[in-house]
């Protein structure tokens, strides 16, 4: 079992005491004399104590966006009912998935280790939930250092989704959707075999808007990256993108998982909100293709 190993498992400990005793967010400094207790406890084992010390720091400064995210990507388990070792490996996985030194602790050893650790101290049950969270944010995040990945040998995963706008008192709207992780992001679904791109994306955007008759103006973009699933490994996801023109009406969430909300946003407001940095390019480019149209 490796050092680091053994430093996770000091911290899940010391979240597990701390939760238990409802103190867990009483503050860093104590948070942190319970952790070197534990560690100075330990003195028989080796532990990585400044591994343990900043992974601690980081779970406990960002504990409450982490707990957002489990209930987003666990809505039908709300964190306070979460068994007490579950989710306190679930946030120390978390934390190390989405804010951690991505090169020293890759996404997938950030979510092995987890598992391990529910294992540990839950049972097969506690891991195989760890797996289901820690998995479904994964596949929406893609894996780092894409780029250095031969797309060549995975399976392709192909999807078609839309920018859709509508002119209303002379202002561009456009249609967003917001994710599990609090971004706002474009309609878009998987190509069931004999369809046409177009027809997804259509299809895509009734079910998830509740927006029917749209009119596909043109091909936008071609968006690529790669995403993990636990069950079948690496897949590389490409969305084919379309402008797509509606009457401005009411937006209607659709039964989609990981979706909240769905609302309209004229161009300016698109500033002031969240959106993945790769996707923000492509509604971009879509604004001025359909400002060139007038």
């Amino acid at each position: 079992m490796s050092i680091r190993h053994h430093s996770r498992r000091i911290l899940v400990q010391t979240m597990y005491e701390l939760d238990i005793n409802g103190d867990l967010d009483l503050g860093l400094e104590n948070f942190r004399s319970v952790l070197n207790r534990n560690i100075n406890d330990k003195i028989e084992t080796d532990i990585d104590k400044s591994f343990a010390v900043e992974l601690g720091a980081m779970v406990h400064e960002r504990l409450s966006t982490i707990d957002e995210i489990i209930k987003k990507a666990a809505p039908e388990w709300p964190v306070e009912k979460i068994n007490i070792i579950d989710r306190n490996v679930l946030r120390l996985g978390l934390t190390e998935l989405l804010f951690g030194d991505k090169i020293n602790v890759p996404p997938k050893v950030a979510i092995d280790e987890a598992i391990e650790l529910a294992k540990e101290f839950g049972g097969e049950t506690t891991g195989k939930f760890v797996n289901g969270v820690l998995g479904a944010v994964y596949r929406e995040l893609g894996e780092p250092g894409k780029d250095s990945q031969k797309k060549s040998s995975m399976r392709i995963d192909h999807k078609a989704g839309a920018f859709v706008y509508a002119m209303h008192e002379g202002k561009m709207y456009i249609a967003m959707l917001l994710d599990v992780f609090g971004y706002w992001t474009l309609s878009k679904g998987g190509i069931v075999e004999g369809e046409s791109a177009e027809y997804t994306a259509k299809r895509e955007v009734k079910a998830e808007l509740g927006l029917d008759g749209i009119d596909i103006i043109t091909k936008l973009a071609d968006h690529s990256y790669i995403a993990h699933n636990p069950k079948d490994g690496k897949i590389n996801k490409r969305i084919e993108f379309f402008i797509a023109k509606s009457d401005y009406k009411e937006l209607i969430l659709g039964d989609s998982d990981g979706l909240q909300q769905v609302k309209w946003f004229t161009v300016d407001e698109l500033k002031s909100i969240k959106i993945y940095k790769d996707l923000r390019l492509i509604i971009e480019d879509a604004i001025k293709v359909v400002e060139n149209q007038k």
